[in-house]
């Protein structure tokens, strides 16, 4: 049964990133499309394509699909971690105050009129910021942070930073910085370039493919902390790791793509339908499951209308209802 699951994980972020390359506003036959890619492969043939296909396909869509792609794995595992850590099927990966310290980041660069590429890095640094004071806070009147204090830290974090982009929005130009710190905070792939994926593919890939070979040890840590003590795990230590690992995923994932919400909360539940709560199988599902449904909802956005949806906004109308549907099912989230 697993292995009839994981072959379908494996092929369905396959079968979305070629849709998603075959859909956009520059018309091109599938087959042209697919001999243009096999044609830059090693062992691929060569042949004539028109310079603007593969200006559409190489600089325009395949970047974004990959970025949105790993956006989606990112946020998905992030949050598949966070619920397993904190033993709380209600958080998600934004619960230590990352998206809200990257928001704090993305604001003041653009205040600034800082490059893209500025705007990023304030972003993404920001968001370990926030969760570095986050873990501070957790200690200040305990030598050790437990997961309550690490949520409600991350809720004072969190509004902390929140209050502050708004602040910075107060005082922004209404017809100019304010739009744009507006359309950020929405999340969007519109401006992803070729250049974003030379610093999004290590900043993601790296987190995701450590937390998927220590995925088996997360099992432990969610037993509770007095169960994975007499198992010989130091707790502390572990949590810190997966904190880290998970911060970078998710705050390398706002800052090219801004606040995506909804994502790390829904996507593991779904997840933990198909295979169950052990995440050994759990989080590689989380992975696939995310990437997929955040190419395709990039998909959507940039389809249902003439002018593009803050694919943010589409997460939320989505997500929403249907988590609304998985607490009246009564999913078992244990």
């Amino acid at each position: 049964m697993w292995l009839r699951k994981k072959t379908v994980l494996i092929l369905m972020p396959v079968f979305a990133v070629l849709l998603s390359l075959f859909l956009g506003k520059y018309n091109a036959d599938p087959m042209t499309i697919l001999s243009l890619l096999f044609s830059k492969m090693p062992f691929g043939f060569g042949g004539e394509f028109s310079p603007n296909l593969e200006t559409a396909i190489f600089q325009v869509r395949l970047p974004r699909v990959w970025t949105a792609l790993l956006v989606g794995m990112s946020l998905s595992v992030s949050g598949a971690v966070f619920q397993g850590v904190f033993r709380n099927p209600l958080v998600s990966d934004h619960i230590l105050g990352v998206s809200n310290g990257a928001s704090l980041g993305a604001a003041a660069a653009i205040l600034l009129g800082t490059s893209m590429a500025g705007v990023q890095l304030a972003a993404f640094f920001t968001g370990l910021l926030a969760v570095g004071l986050t873990y501070s806070v957790s200690r200040i009147y305990k030598t050790s942070s437990t997961p309550l204090t690490l949520v409600l830290s991350g809720i004072i974090v969190g509004g902390f930073f929140s209050a502050l982009v708004s602040l910075m929005k107060s005082v922004a130009d209404p017809y100019d910085k304010m739009p744009a710190i507006v359309f950020w905070l929405m999340g969007s792939f519109a401006k992803i370039s070729s250049v974003d994926l030379k610093y999004a593919v290590p900043a993601m890939c790296i987190p995701i493919i450590a937390l998927w070979l220590v995925r088996w040890r997360i099992n432990v840590l969610a037993m509770g902390e007095e169960d994975a003590r007499a198992l010989g795990m130091n707790t502390e230590q572990f949590r810190l790791v997966l904190i880290v690992l998970s911060t970078i995923a998710t705050s390398s994932a706002v800052a090219v793509s801004g606040v995506i919400g909804w994502v790390g909360l829904v996507i593991p539940h779904v997840a933990r339908i198909l295979v169950g709560p052990d995440h050994k199988y759990l989080i590689p599902a989380s992975i696939s499951l995310g990437g997929t449904y955040m190419v395709l909802m990039d998909d959507l956005a940039r389809s249902l209308a003439t002018a593009e949806i803050s694919i943010g906004i589409l997460t939320a109308i989505i997500g929403a209802p249907f988590f609304a549907y998985l607490l009246r099912k009564g999913t078992n989230w244990s």
